[in-house]
């Protein structure tokens, strides 16, 4: 029966998510039940071309991404796949009838990080709407269920906010991504040369994008809008902690919030939280 393998499928993606991010994992909790499996394939797909281009080192990274990417396409095509991450995948893909151009896009990014790029802002804006933006799209159509309108209306807030967790992110992996794997992405930023001036534009940066995603979190569904709520909150306390680090602690350690905390902001969001 293949329900059984779909059951199995679904679970992997679940592990994979729970593994690797406590704090996505969290926020999902606070999405309707009947999506969340859908959230879990998504998040599953994109983990596993992440940790192809930043943790398989000592392999044939290249042509692992390109086979990962075969894959991907067969199932997508076939609406099965033995991998059951991407058959989990797939079922999300056409239930919600997610555009290919997405897919296309994030692997354009992922190739990207193949390679040492001296990033300006053209590459650097590319590499976020691959990365980041798309994935906020891919969720957006789970989270609008099919509703094109709603989609429609939502889908510049939900690049935003994409833009602003991988901002976060680069500014949090600052050392270890320049350190360990070469790459910086800031645009024409020498982290060695890493000033005040230039955290503070680049901070400047991401404010605006949260401001400018906060409205259309509030225009989701209820299904959806507490758990992106609570992703919003972690990462604006993440943010918040990195403004408040000198440049040169940016660079000795990574910037965390420990699950202790992490279950205090969102228990103090859900009492905070008016709009819901």
């Amino acid at each position: 029966m293949k329900l059984l393998f779909d059951q199995f499928s679904s679970r992997a993606s679940k592990i994979i998510t729970n593994s690797y991010s406590t704090s996505f994992s969290l926020g999902i909790l606070y999405i309707d039940k009947k999506l969340r499996g859908d959230i879990y394939a998504i998040y599953g797909f994109v983990r596993i071309a992440d940790e192809i281009v930043d943790s398989f080192d000592g392999f044939d990274k290249k042509s692992l991404l390109e086979n990962f990417k075969t894959e991907t396409r067969e199932a997508l095509d076939k609406r099965i796949s033995v991998n059951p991450i991407l058959n989990s995948f797939q079922k999300t893909f056409h239930n919600y009838n997610i555009h290919y151009e997405l897919i296309e896009l994030f692997f354009q990014s992922m190739e990207m990080d193949l390679n040492k790029i001296s990033y300006d802002t053209t590459t650097y804006e590319k590499y976020i709407l691959g990365s980041a933006e798309v994935v906020g799209l891919m969720c957006l159509h789970v989270f609008t269920e099919n509703n094109k309108k709603i989609y429609e209306e939502l889908k510049p807030f939900a690049m935003k906010l994409g833009s602003a967790f991988q901002k976060v992110n680069f500014l949090r992996d600052l050392k270890d991504d320049f350190h360990f794997l070469g790459r910086t992405y800031f645009p024409n930023l020498n982290p060695v040369e890493f000033t005040l001036q230039a955290k503070k534009q680049i901070e400047q940066d991401i404010e605006m994008d949260f401001a400018m995603a906060l409205p259309g979190i509030k225009k989701l569904p209820r299904s959806s809008r507490m758990g992106v709520y609570l992703a919003y909150v972690y990462y604006r306390s993440l943010f918040n902690k990195i403004k408040r680090m000198p440049v040169q602690g940016l660079l000795m350690k990574r910037v965390r919030i420990n699950n202790g905390q992490k279950l205090g902001l969102m228990f103090n969001s859900l009492l905070q939280m008016k709009w819901a």
